[in-house]
């Protein structure tokens, strides 16, 4: 690699008490890079983006957040190395407004950037302009998704990470948040997305991973596996 990697994983084993989930998964990702991470329900990508986070802290292996060692640190001090996080589940404090929602994350990015603001977030979603006094959990599952990714975006992260990006969410809002999913990647921010939309991820992403059992079966370009539908079959069932 030409650039020192925003992220670089090498062995991750990851436990949940006495079950073995990941078993020496490797992962990176460059400046600006788009990367999807892909399987079957229970495949461990969840897992790996916690282990990433220090969620669920691997066992063995190793973490480096723009080439700083992380293994062990907190999640909060490895967030603040410059990562956006959109959890499965969105994570939403209902009881707080849109509007404290995303102010409560806005800070600088680590170079002191701060390109992403509350009226640029608004001006993206428009329809959190339109609820900026409402409480949180009073949206839509389609407009809390869009306060979680304002909220991380507040943060001026140089990564996001997605977890099931569009999970449950109707076509119409789906469409809207891809749509600002390739803005956050035209600007330049890296990203990670979790997604079951298969044929999105591989149109908009540079590169694909596949796990399988907790290890990773597929590292590569996404235009390269679009052209060989049978490791998604195999691996997928497309």
């Amino acid at each position: 690699m030409s650039t020192q990697a925003l992220v670089q994983a090498t062995g991750l084993h990851t436990y949940y008490g006495n079950s073995h989930v990941l078993h020496g998964v490797d992962l990176h990702i460059q400046p600006g890079e788009t990367l999807a991470l892909m399987g079957r329900n229970g495949m461990g990508k969840s897992t790996t983006i916690r282990s990433l986070l220090g969620l669920t802290p691997a066992r063995r292996g190793e973490v480096l957040i723009r080439g700083e060692h992380c293994s062990g640190r907190a999640t909060h001090q490895i967030i603040r190395r410059g990562i956006g996080y959109v959890p499965e589940g969105r994570g939403m404090f209902p009881n707080l407004s849109v509007r404290e929602s995303l102010i409560m994350a806005a800070r600088p990015g680590l170079d002191g950037r701060r390109d992403w603001d509350l009226e640029r977030v608004l001006s993206t979603f428009p329809r959190l302009a339109e609820r900026i006094k409402h409480l949180t959990g009073n949206l839509s599952g389609g407009e809390q998704q869009m306060v979680a990714i304002g909220r991380a975006l507040m943060t001026n992260p140089e990564l996001m990470i997605l977890d099931e990006a569009t999970e449950g969410l109707a076509p119409l809002i789906r469409k809207e948040i891809w749509q600002v999913i390739r803005l956050i990647k035209a600007s330049g921010i890296a990203t990670l997305v979790v997604d079951k939309n298969v044929n999105v991820l591989l149109d908009l992403t540079d590169r694909s991973m596949i796990m399988v059992k907790g290890r990773v079966v597929y590292d590569g370009a996404s235009a390269e596996l679009q052209r060989q539908p049978q490791i998604l079959q195999e691996h997928i069932g497309l």
